[in-house]
């Protein structure tokens, strides 16, 4: 099977269809494109979400600690805990433990937010380190957003850029790679970036401005996010590829691997979807708390998923498809040059 997530067809074929919903206190389950997964607790809604860390060879602990809380944003919620498994390999040493934990401790100081619990194993089913996190948030339950909340009509945003995660994962685990890639300005650019990842700001703002959907951009990258968002919701899209912000350094790194930015784990970008009353709002509030956010697209009754070249409406649009393997998998697999002129795993 292909490295990365399992595909939206296969998903739910071997995964999603052998759930069945039993109880009445779960406000949301499993779903295509669903970040999180809400229980009844009265007045508030317990938000749960889950994510490994696979694909970054440094930062797991903070990494993990950001992904999860992303999720729990992407519901409009408080997030309040989380429990941190560690899967590491026999050769693994305890000074590499210490880090990954010391680092995600840090970081969930930071974000306000407590390790409660966890795990951690040497095992030789794996062969480098696995770091899974669980977090646990709150929110009352009027505010509870899910991913398939966006609707036809709605105005689709995007805030930071594209390849986020991906440029910052690429930029250090292949940083050899592209030392004769990226100027001075390219590497702050990145190190401006690392300080970004963390979309629960963004969560913040925009559940304050009744917005009807949010969505988290990480594995497929935004084209997936934007896929999946219509998805749950049951709509189609117009996007403007060109609307899409892309970091100068992150299409320098995506042009040296030949990889698509749009289709590149994106965590740190928040995909939106607010009615058309609500946008000025929207923009205003994140320009003032100084979030880059950028139109991207409008929502459609019309279930197909457009990608313009030029303005919406024009014959030279291409479909979105289904997120498939994330590009960043690609990437990692050049051992020497470009992933794309590379044997795969």
């Amino acid at each position: 099977m292909k490295i990365g997530k399992l595909d939206n067809a296969v998903l739910e074929k071997t995964v999603l269809g052998s759930i069945k919903k039993i109880r009445t206190d779960v406000l949301v389950g499993p779903g295509i494109g669903e970040d999180c997964a809400a229980l009844d607790f009265g007045e508030e809604a317990c938000v749960l979400t889950t994510d490994p860390i696979t694909g970054a060879g440094i930062h797991q602990g903070r990494l993990a600690v950001h992904v999860c809380l992303n999720d729990i944003a992407s519901s409009g919620a408080e997030p309040v805990g989380l429990l941190l498994t560690i899967l590491a390999p026999p050769d693994a040493t305890v000074q590499e433990i210490q880090n990954i934990q010391a680092e995600a401790a840090k970081t969930a100081e930071e974000m306000g937010v407590e390790i409660i619990g966890g795990h951690t194993e040497i095992t030789d089913a794996v062969t480098r380190m696995v770091v899974s996190a669980t977090a646990v948030g709150r929110v009352p339950k009027k505010r509870l957003l899910k991913t398939g909340g966006a609707l036809p009509g709605d105005g689709l945003f995007l805030t930071k850029s594209a390849g986020l995660e991906g440029s910052l994962i690429l930029s250090s685990d292949r940083k050899d790679h592209l030392k004769a890639v990226l100027d001075a300005e390219d590497w702050a650019e990145l190190e401006a970036m690392a300080q970004a990842v963390s979309v629960v700001p963004d969560g913040r703002i925009a559940s304050g401005c009744s917005v009807h959907a949010m969505h988290d951009v990480t594995e497929g990258g935004v084209l997936g996010a934007i896929y999946e968002m219509c998805d749950a919701g049951n709509c189609g899209c117009d996007i403007v590829r060109s609307a899409i912000p892309i970091q100068k350094s992150t299409e320098k790194i995506c042009g040296h691997f030949k990889i698509d930015p749009l289709k590149l784990i994106s965590s740190g970008a928040m995909l939106i979807a607010a009615a058309p009353e609500n946008e000025a709002e929207l923009m205003t509030a994140f320009r003032e708390a100084d979030i880059a956010i950028s139109k991207i697209g409008v929502l459609t009754k019309r279930k197909e998923r457009r990608l313009y070249e030029g303005a919406i409406g024009s014959d030279a649009f291409e479909p979105i498809h289904a997120p498939e393997v994330d590009m960043i998998y690609q990437a990692l697999a050049g051992s020497a040059g470009p992933a794309g002129n590379a044997s795969k795993e």
